[in-house]
């Protein structure tokens, strides 16, 4: 029998590797767009000077306007394409991670861009730092010295984040000594997290049968980690650099209860910094399991690591001071209404629908509701679905080698779908949402195109000032959303009817 934490073979690697021309090609058109979007940045970024509530049209009449926009799209369609290009997976691994980290040194010197968010965490840690509760009141409140570089519609909401990462923002405020200090630090945080989840990128990959040039490759050197994650400062960084460590030790040691408290707390300490990593910890405690997959197993071993999760939440929370009231910030966070969210569009073509006939059917606040009690429905789905994979592995007399072989790539695509559900069906959508189901979908064996487009599609949504192009295409965003989701939708319930509904083998 061998060892469940004895690292698997490394995977037959089937794709093609580029051409040195091809790759060659890749590798500098893409330093060339992330050096025109660093450019834009500098023209027409989200800097805290910046004039808000602008419009596509108004930044064109700037003087900086075309030369801004220009940059900023011809930039971030050659940063895609060269990403699109190598899609299958880059010549190496360490040509991929170089590559990645070549594209990101000029974003690294770029003001924030993409959006604005960035100066909300600095409001938030200025908040907890002069001893003022983040989650009580909206930084404009607090009396934040910062607040004109914060965009309207956030000046008065609690932080919807845990508070590991508010301690973490009041930290970069302390340290920081002003706003542009401050900035600084959050994004060297954010960068750290990257660093962490490229660390455990080629464990996670081996574990999951995929060559880890293709997995460094999708997860690393996609745009939208550039623009959002790097020069955007994003605490998704943060959060999937925790989640995937956390992962890795599952997959490393389970069975093991000293690791699976370990990965339990890295876990929690994922969901302290973004409360969206919870849906893949069912996940995790399948992967954890040791031996046969039975009900007394997955209680004993998920029962670890459910025990460092829940001593981090409580640890942070008390150590904070904050207890868990990030936990009623999130309710805040679908304050806005875009068509990016797909359940958001299905209400607003209800209500431009209802206009129509004299109604005012006031249907989004519904169907985001509906929408969160389908998504439970599903999360519930796919970890039954990957439970009985699991346990079918075991009562069919598989060698134990090729089980587990599939023990974490059952999990982990397992987890993988559960972020995907989460971004389609939650209220709200933004362009560095993508990178959550995109950092596990890149470890998964499948093919890549699916999910690839539409992360490339997305890097298109967001003006290098933080305006959302969502914003000025609500109707027509809305109603061409709501048709593709239905047709996805109808897609997949016919070619995965549900149980009850499958047709009889005649």
């Amino acid at each position: 029998m061998t060892d469940p934490g004895a690292t698997p073979a490394p995977p037959r690697d089937l794709a093609v590797a580029p051409s040195p021309l091809a790759a060659g090609a890749a590798r500098y058109a893409g330093l060339a767009g992330a050096v025109l979007l660093t450019v834009a940045g500098y023209l027409g970024g989200a800097r805290p000077d910046a004039p808000l509530g602008a419009t596509p049209v108004s930044i064109w009449r700037s003087p900086d306007g075309p030369a801004t926009l220009t940059c900023w799209l011809v930039g971030t369609a050659l940063l895609v394409g060269a990403w699109w290009s190598l899609r299958e997976g880059a010549p190496s691994t360490r040509w991929a991670y170089v590559t990645a980290g070549l594209w990101a040194l000029p974003l690294l010197i770029a003001p924030p861009v993409g959006s604005r968010d960035v100066y909300s965490y600095a409001c938030q840690g200025w908040t907890y730092a002069h001893g003022i509760d983040p989650y009580a009141v909206g930084v404009a409140a607090a009396g934040c010295p910062w607040l004109d570089a914060v965009a309207p519609i956030w000046r008065d909401t609690p932080a919807p984040y845990g508070p590991v990462f508010v301690l973490l923002a009041a930290l970069a405020v302390e340290l920081g000594g002003g706003l542009t200090g401050t900035v600084v630090l959050l994004r060297v945080i954010a960068v750290a997290g990257l660093l962490l989840a490229a660390l455990c990128l080629p464990g996670l990959a081996r574990a999951e049968g995929v060559p880890t040039r293709r997995a460094a490759w999708l997860a690393l050197a996609a745009p939208l980690v550039g623009v959002h994650l790097v020069a955007g400062a994003h605490n998704d960084a943060v959060m999937l650099g925790l989640l995937l460590c956390g992962l890795l030790v599952v997959v490393r040691r389970p069975g093991r209860p000293a690791a699976l408290l370990l990965a339990g707390a890295l876990l929690g300490l994922a969901v302290t910094v973004k409360a969206s990593a919870v849906v893949v910890v069912p996940f995790a405690a399948l992967a954890g399991v040791h031996g046969r997959y039975t009900v007394r197993a997955l209680l004993r071993d998920g029962g670890w690591l459910a025990g460092g999760l829940l001593a981090v939440l409580l640890v942070t929370s008390a150590l904070s001071g904050l207890g868990f009231g990030w936990v009623g910030g999130l309710t805040r966070s679908g304050d806005s209404e875009q068509w990016t969210s797909p359940p958001t569009a299905v209400g607003l073509v209800v209500d431009y629908a209802g206009a129509l006939i004299g109604r005012d059917p006031d249907a989004v606040p519904v169907v985001r509701a509906v929408a969160l009690l389908v998504l439970a429905g599903v999360l519930v789905g796919l970890w039954w679905r990957a439970w009985r994979a699991l346990r079918d592995v075991n009562g069919v007399g598989q060698r134990v080698t090729q089980a587990e072989v599939t023990r974490p790539r059952v999990a982990l695509r397992g987890a993988a779908l559960a972020l995907v559900a989460t971004v389609v069906l939650s209220p709200v959508f933004h362009p560095w949402y993508a990178t959550w189901p995109l950092a596990l979908l890149a470890l998964t064996p499948s093919r890549t195109t699916w999910f690839v487009l539409p992360a490339a599609v997305t890097a298109f949504l967001a003006l290098p000032d933080g305006t959302n192009l969502a914003r000025f295409t609500k109707a027509p965003g809305a109603v061409a959303m709501t048709a593709l989701f239905l047709t996805v939708t109808l897609t997949l319930l016919r070619r995965h009817p549900p149980p009850g509904r499958r047709p009889r083998p005649r």
